[in-house]
């Protein structure tokens, strides 16, 4: 159930703030809640906190810290319908993808769950030179620190989760930095780690807060490690506030997916509209070039279109949309001219380019210039460029003339031209006969080039928030009796 009123939990656990902010819903502006936002003293307290709580979670066992996250797994499960709720209202997501990210958060920490009881390290063999021989070595990863998140509007329960496990499943401590725009669900995910886990007092902070008040996220020595998830010109600007501290970017893209003439047509076109408008293409990963073999692109591109048409847009909370809002109309005015710009330039708008307040209406182009916006930016909406290309070479040059390289999908049979793209691919990951949205929660998930730096993924992340530390023995001598 949706409050009216929410605080943020911070060093003396729920406080309220004079600073307030409200919660509007994407779709009809209507207010959903307000929220206390901390300010830069809140920030510092719960820092303080935080180190104190992590000389007891760095000890927790893997059992404890296995069963905090099936606690919160299942915490999740029990507040279902309100997690929904919250997303599908904060952030205009449609209400069926809303529960898949609700599916995918509680997967998420089952995952972390698993790894937690992998922690471990190694017996390191010494006796590699005669000097060695009486030594005996053994290795463990050990938690580095408070960790610092902050996290974006497009996923604010999955991409947190993606923090939050992680930190719960290597026994660190943390302080969250939710998107302005929708904190909701991570006040909900802290509530449910408050009742569903055994930490001390000071372990979890959830922190909402303006970003010109968030500079300690990223200053504080006190705090380890930074994991940033949003726009590239942030998330490089606190690498470089970060000094000593470990830093994890996930940033923008603008995602290209290849559909070569061997491919199965039907099933390209139908996964490219979902990777291509999926929450009003608010997806880093979202599908955002799609190049053709010419052989089939008249072909792929009628298919394309009339599927696309077909999408309903309306309300988020009913049943039948399809694509919802933007999170708001600067976003929409903003991809308005940049499609503006791409006809100016000999663009052609094959389906949509309709907008109203947050709505905007899928968009097809073809023949746009390479240096327009719509091509070599990051959209972060429902708009999607046509190409051409003549060798499957080539098509890899197209899709490596970017700033940005997250991932990308390969449509072929042809196993060949499959390695050739994961050789030559300038990308995080490689999608072969799927669009480049797909990310399964435990693969290591990051990018190149402007796209970011480090990986999450349960097994990554916990790398990113441990360190090694060894042990050498020397054998004492002793006889045994």
């Amino acid at each position: 159930m949706i409050k009216e009123h929410y605080g943020f939990l911070g060093a003396n656990g729920w406080e309220q703030s004079e600073n307030i902010v409200d919660v509007r819903s994407p779709f009809d502006n209507k207010l959903i809640a307000r929220v206390s936002l901390a300010s830069e003293k809140d920030i510092h307290a719960a820092i303080e906190k935080a180190c104190i709580a992590f000389e007891t979670t760095k000890g927790l066992s893997s059992r404890k810290r296995k069963d905090n996250c099936l606690g919160v797994a299942r915490g999740i499960e029990n507040r279902y319908d309100e997690f929904v709720e919250a997303l599908s209202l904060e952030a205009g997501k449609p209400v069926k993808t809303s529960r898949l990210e609700i599916n995918r958060a509680i997967n998420t920490f089952e995952i972390a769950a698993e790894e937690a009881q992998r922690l471990g390290g190694e017996l390191l063999p010494m006796d590699i030179t005669p000097a060695a021989e009486p030594y005996t070595a053994i290795t463990k990863r050990f938690p580095i620190g408070p960790a610092s998140f902050i996290s974006p509007f497009n996923w604010p329960v999955n991409l947190v989760a993606h923090k939050v496990a992680p930190a719960l499943a290597v026994g660190s401590t943390f302080i969250l930095k939710p998107a302005t725009s929708t904190p909701l669900t991570s006040l909900l995910l802290a509530e449910v780690i408050l009742s569903n886990c055994s930490l001390p007092e000071g372990s979890i902070h959830v922190l909402p807060c303006r970003r010109d008040g968030a500079a300690l996220f990223s200053t504080d020595p006190r705090l380890k490690i930074l994991s940033f998830t949003g726009s590239p010109e942030v998330g490089w600007k606190l690498k470089e506030q970060c000094g000593k501290k470990k830093v994890v970017l996930e940033l923008g893209g603008n995602a290209a997916a290849v559909v070569h003439h061997d491919a199965d047509l039907d099933e390209a076109v139908s996964r490219c509209v979902i990777g291509s408008f999926a929450y009003a293409g608010q997806v880093c990963i979202s599908v955002q070039r799609i190049l053709l073999h010419e052989k089939i692109y008249d072909e792929f591109k009628s298919k394309f279109v009339t599927e696309t048409e077909k999408l309903k847009m309306g309300n988020p909370m009913e049943e039948s949309t399809d694509v919802g809002p933007m999170i708001d109309e600067a976003n929409v005015q903003r991809l308005a001219q940049w499609v503006e710009e791409a006809v100016e330039k000999g663009g052609d708008v094959l389906t949509g380019n309709q907008f109203s307040g947050t709505m905007f209406h899928p968009t097809v182009m073809e023949n746009v210039p390479r240096d327009c916006k719509v091509q070599c930016g990051e959209a972060f909406g429902p708009l999607v460029v046509l190409d051409k290309y003549s060798t499957f070479r080539e098509a890899i040059e197209l899709v490596n003339d970017s700033i940005y390289g997250l991932q990308a999908g390969i449509f072929t049979r042809d196993a060949h031209n499959i390695f050739y793209a994961f050789d030559n691919l300038e990308v995080g990951g490689v999608i072969a006969g799927d669009v480049p949205t797909t990310r399964v929660d435990n693969m290591p998930y990051g990018g190149v080039k402007n796209s970011g730096f480090g990986r999450e993924g349960i097994k990554y992340a916990m790398e990113d928030m441990t360190e090694w530390k060894v042990l050498v023995m020397k054998n004492m001598g002793e006889k045994a009796e």
